[in-house]
């Protein structure tokens, strides 16, 4: 496309210009030029070329500085004129967009003319051209003379189509080089004729797709990007220079407005492939080809404008992936996805240690509503993510596609700020905006933001401002509650149009050649609609998951040898020599030496540790992160240590020698959906990598529940999206109240099915063990699916009841169905069957040791995975007993929360003739537990006892 005129030797170059002429010839161009000044095509083409691209003879111009500077003195020139004039100048620079020419439509230009308005500053142009131009401008441009010419040149770079606001960056460096790139004239492109034409061309393509669509698709939901047609272009701009520069990977998320014009335009998706996804026309049914068949995934599907792609560009010896993100309608909350996918494109874990990151093999384009990005605070959380080392990813380009209001809402009514891009400026991201009726400007908002990125590594934002052509979508009315703006949308011509008019003014083409530029469009899409074949087979049966997903996860060996373990147990407690560590930590970590050997445990934090240790000793990348997660919340982990005298930090398991790997653990912010989002994406964009999530308490996930809605739960089903994300949940009730009590288990449960994903409740340390490098094992295969753990908090973490001999950990696997410890069994005499999960069998464990009662009729057992269920191995166990009066299930939760919902179903079928199905617990709760630690102990031991008395328990009734 075009390029920058180049500002440096441009002085040099003008000057070697002005030297062709001497003697008279001088005075010959002298004359020329005052008569350029009143009519250009008055003036020879030659010469009149030479003029508007330098200016003024640069004799004159010094000249005529010498002359105003040596004519003015002190006494005779007012000092407060020259003042006001400086002062004239900042504010151009400052509120020029207030006034800037950035609106195709609405009349949206702020009240504050005043600002940039010579009376208010008590100046006359008379003023302004008496005063030399270098006093009010250090950029000396050979057509800029005196104050007046400054204030006119300022005025057209930040008053015209295109608009920058940087005040708000703190870094001296990365103001001076927007301050250079904008008062240096340089930042419009100048393009060529075949570059404006081939602009021309690309936007007529995006604006006939439209229109095919609305024609042959009547009233059907698309999202059109009609208003803003002018960001197909930018992105293949992006997408250029991202080939240029051999980027591997291109990312991309946006809501739904123009995400089919882009689908088609920027990541080539076959057009009968999206034809096809209108279902049908009114004369027809339509199948597309064979090939563009194999574009989405999974087996439900999903609506036509929330699927992504991917497109593979060759570039020679190397290759450029362009992807854009599948979303649903939650709008903004792709936007950590992609950087997560940005982050695992550009992280390198071949080896020990963090990751290595290369901020060049990889960007991130973020396409926003006007609405959604000022409105919805998981755009704050991403942009917050930018600067933070665990999660940086070199800088996002930001494009808000600015409709001027958002459904029915105006601006006034959906944000308190001037602009939508207001929230940005707290994160210091420079700011453009555009007009999206002028492509130059637009494309020139393109070079400026990936140069920025380039050279800075920093997010940056375009506030493209442009309009919507039909409502909402197209089965919406927008005239019914904005009619003023729609009569002006009416009568407005398209992009394509107004710039088609601008290139016949300049006879760069003409009007024959611009309808024979559309009509090849309307062709071309004609002759790929009536060619698809007609579908008289249509097939209105549900669709079901893949087999492989069926297979039990039993196959996978998780078992580690005893001295294996051992070796990596004695690394972990290594240090750097000269490594001062804090003794208490050290203290604690050094119990863990002996662990391993006979007659003694490995605990939570030393089971888990291992775990991670074999796994990277397996060549397999681990990430973890989360709040707090270095040290963990309960203080069990301490994976990060620090050096007492001069705090730096050291990891054991990034120094371990057998580490294959590497180990990313980082601490989060205090976010939960920006975070969780950016860990999805991650592990999406890097499946042979384990990713981890923590949440300092469990029912924080709660403010992450559109990322396990719309993504975790159900991304494999819509668009065969891929993820083995681990999610650790703490989850326990220790009377602390309603909250921090529970992970909201039931909602994990509620959404199952499909084996999307696998929920686990382990309450052994070899359990954790082997539960973690199963799922490491699922990694990249057709088997993965994410993992939701309920995990122990502060009463149970360092139990002796949750450690683990190291036979355990050396043989065996994990287990869903667990035999509840110390409880001697005898089939025939057992009455009762207890069921139950996590820290309440614990409690019961104690309170059986304790109890000198004959419990001989009582077996119990740990559901320790509760999807997928395990009732084949339960039916099993049934079967077993002989006498068996009753299954009773019992949890610490609320009947109308844990997994009772869940499970009962599942324990009705195993019923035979004269048993029952009973649960204890607390009763149907709004609350997940009590404020009072003493109404909490009472509730928790009546449960325990009633699990435990031979009459305990309440009916299955539902209520």
């Amino acid at each position: 496309m075009g390029v920058f005129i180049v500002a440096v030797g441009l002085e040099e170059s003008t000057r070697k210009v002005w030297e062709q002429f001497y003697g008279p010839n001088m005075g010959y161009v002298e004359a020329q030029y005052e008569l350029y000044k009143e009519d250009p095509e008055a003036v020879e083409q030659s010469l009149r070329e030479i003029f508007d691209s330098y200016g003024s003879p640069d004799w004159l111009l010094r000249n005529k500085e010498t002359d105003l500077a040596t004519s003015q003195t002190p006494s005779e020139f007012d000092v407060k004129k020259l003042t006001s004039a400086f002062k004239l100048v900042e504010a151009i620079r400052r509120y020029g967009h207030l006034q800037a020419d950035i609106y195709p439509v609405g009349g949206h230009k702020e009240p504050g003319s005043e600002e940039i308005d010579p009376k208010t500053y008590g100046l006359t142009n008379e003023d302004l051209k008496k005063m030399p131009a270098s006093w009010l401008w250090d950029k000396k441009q050979s057509n800029v003379e005196n104050g007046l010419d400054v204030v006119e040149t300022l005025k057209k770079y930040y008053t015209g189509t295109i608009t920058f606001e940087y005040d708000h960056v703190d870094d001296e460096e990365e103001r001076k080089w927007l301050f250079d790139l904008i008062e240096s004239g340089n930042a419009r492109l100048e393009l060529s004729k075949d570059d404006r034409i081939q602009i021309l061309t690309r936007l007529a393509e995006v604006e006939g797709f439209e229109n095919f669509l609305q024609k042959t698709f009547v009233g059907q939901k698309r999202f059109s990007i009609q208003g803003l047609e002018v960001m197909v272009p930018m992105l293949d701009q992006l997408v250029e220079f991202g080939i240029d520069d051999k980027v591997e990977d291109v990312l991309m998320g946006m809501a739904h407005r123009g995400r089919l014009a882009v689908l088609a335009h920027v990541l080539g998706k076959p057009f009968d492939r999206i034809f096809s996804e209108f279902h049908h026309a009114s004369n027809k049914e339509l199948l597309p080809s064979n090939e563009s068949k194999r574009i989405n995934n999974g087996w439900t599907g999903d609506v036509k404008y929330h699927f992504g792609a991917k497109r593979v560009i060759n570039n020679g010896d190397t290759t450029t992936t362009v992807t854009l993100a599948n979303n649903p309608s939650h709008l903004e909350f792709v936007n950590p996805i992609v950087d997560g996918f940005t982050r695992a494109a550009q992280d390198e874990r071949s080896s020990k240690g963090y990751p290595k990151q290369d901020v060049n093999k990889a960007f991130s384009i973020l396409i926003h509503g006007d609405a959604a990005f000022i409105g919805e605070g998981v755009v704050a959380e991403t942009l917050n993510l930018g600067g933070l080392p665990g999660y940086s990813t070199g800088g996002t380009i930001h494009i808000i596609a600015n409709n001027l209001l958002g459904y029915t809402t105006n601006r006034e009514d959906g944000r308190s700020t001037r602009y939508a891009s207001d929230l940005a400026k707290g994160f210091e991201v420079p700011i453009i905006r555009v007009n999206a009726d002028d492509p130059i400007s637009c494309l020139s908002a393109i070079k400026i933001a990936y140069e920025y990125r380039k050279k800075f590594k920093k997010d940056f934002l375009i506030d493209l401002v442009g309009y919507r052509r039909y409502g909402h979508n197209e089965m919406d009315e927008p005239r019914t509650t904005q009619p003023k703006l729609y009569k002006e949308i009416d009568n407005h011509p398209s992009v394509t149009h107004v710039f088609a008019n601008a290139l016949i003014e300049k006879n760069y083409i003409n009007n024959e050649e611009f309808d024979n530029i559309t009509e090849k469009v309307q062709t071309n899409l004609r002759d790929i609609y009536n060619s698809m074949k007609e579908n008289d087979q249509i097939n209105s049966e549900p669709p079901y998951m893949p087999e492989i997903l069926r297979n039990g996860l039993n196959k996978f060996e998780t078992a580690v040898e005893l001295e294996t373990l051992k070796k990596l147990n004695k690394d972990l407690l290594k240090r750097p020599e000269g490594f001062n560590g804090f003794k208490k930590t050290e203290k604690i970590l050094k119990r863990r030496e002996n662990a391993l050997e006979e007659g003694n445990k490995a605990d939570w934090g030393t089971g888990e540790a291992l775990a991670y240790a074999s796994i990277l000793k397996d060549g397999i990348p681990v990430r973890l992160t989360g709040q707090d997660t270095e040290r963990g919340t309960f203080a069990h982990r301490h994976m990060i240590l620090h050096d007492t005298e001069t705090g730096e930090k050291y990891c054991p398991l990034q120094g371990m020698e057998d580490a294959n790997a590497s180990f990313d653990i980082r601490n989060s912010p205090l976010s939960e959906v920006a975070v969780l989002g950016f860990e999805y994406g991650y592990s999406i964009q890097s499946p042979e990598t384990l990713v981890i999530w923590e949440a300092q308490f469990g029912d924080f996930a709660n403010v992450a529940q559109v990322i396990f809605d719309q993504f975790i739960s159900s991304a494999r089903a819509k668009w065969g999206d891929k993820s083995n994300l681990v999610l650790l949940l703490p989850h326990g009730f220790e009377g602390q109240g309603p909250e921090h009590s529970s992970a909201r288990l039931e909602r994990f449960l509620q959404m199952a099915a499909e084996n999307n994903w696998i929920v686990a409740y382990p309450t052994s340390s070899a359990q954790y063990f082997h539960l973690l490098r199963r799922q490491s094992q699922l990694n990249g295969r057709d088997e993965a699916r994410p993992l939701i753990v309920m995990t122990p908090k502060s009463s149970l973490i360092r139990s002796e009841r949750m450690a683990s001999a190291a036979e355990e950990f050396t043989t065996g696997k994990f287990k869903a169905l667990r035999e509840q410890p110390n409880l001697e069994v005898k089939n025939d005499q057992i009455k009762r069957l207890l069921l139950g999960s996590g820290k309440i069998m614990i409690e019961i464990e104690e309170a059986l040791e304790k109890s000198d009662e004959n419990v001989n009729w009582l077996r119990a057992l740990r559901l320790e995975q509760i999807y997928p269920f395990p009732k084949k191995e339960l039916q099993d166990i049934v079967n077993e007993l002989p006498n068996l009066e009753e299954i009773v299930w019992v949890q610490e939760e609320p009947k109308n929360m844990g997994a009772w919902d869940f499970v009962d179903d599942f324990l009705r079928d195993l019923l035979k003739d004269g048993q029952k199905l009973r649960y204890i617990g607390r009763p149907d709760r709004s609350a997940p537990a009590v404020g009072l630690p003493n109404v909490h102990k009472f509730e928790q031991n009546l449960i325990v006892q009633q699990a435990i008395n031979l009459e305990g328990g309440n009916s299955s009734a539902r209520n």
